[in-house]
């Protein structure tokens, strides 16, 4: 189990390298970004479904809040440029990384499932926040994509805080 995370935690970041030796297109950045913040929101889904800790359930309803506005805001803005998300080796991985997860995840019960969902938020915030420094961030051309990604990096900054404060809470209950 522990394992899996690890291997989802690193996913975005090994893929966004691969990308960046190329330089992603803002036609795949587009799909990174709706990609990453759907498969939050839908981990954010089950741990709001399953958890029985009002902390986990609290953050994971605020994942899907948020996370569904910046994809909203994504896709209006894509729209506007009339850009069309690529599909792309990261945006393809990310997916797998959210699916393997949630199956992960599906199998857990109680103070096992909200440490392993918990611990997945901060290894995935962490990695989202180097994606966006390295790779999204410098290589968005269109500066309207550009100045999404400045303005919603404070919000990924504020759920790794959230979700460590939460995962340090977690381990003193162990």
């Amino acid at each position: 189990m522990r394992m899996i995370n690890i291997v989802m935690a690193t996913s975005l970041f090994l893929a966004g390298a691969a990308v960046a030796a190329g330089g992603p297109t803002d036609a795949q950045i587009a799909a990174i970004v709706v990609t990453a913040n759907q498969v939050d929101i839908d981990a954010g889904k089950l741990a709001a479904s399953k958890s029985h800790t009002a902390d986990v359930k609290a953050f994971a309803k605020r994942m899907i809040t948020d996370h569904t506005g910046v994809n909203k805001s994504a896709v209006d803005l894509v729209t506007k440029l009339k850009v069309t998300p690529e599909d792309n080796a990261t945006s393809q991985s990310l997916k797998a990384g959210g699916e393997q997860n949630l199956a992960n995840l599906k199998g857990l019960k109680g103070a096992a499932f909200d440490k392993a969902y918990v611990d997945h938020e901060v290894a995935y915030h962490e990695q989202v926040l180097d994606a966006l420094d390295k790779v999204l961030i410098p290589n968005a051309q269109n500066a309207e994509l550009k100045a999404l990604l400045v303005q919603v990096r404070p919000a990924f900054v504020d759920h790794l805080a959230h979700a460590k404060t939460i995962q340090a809470s977690l381990a003193g209950k162990s």
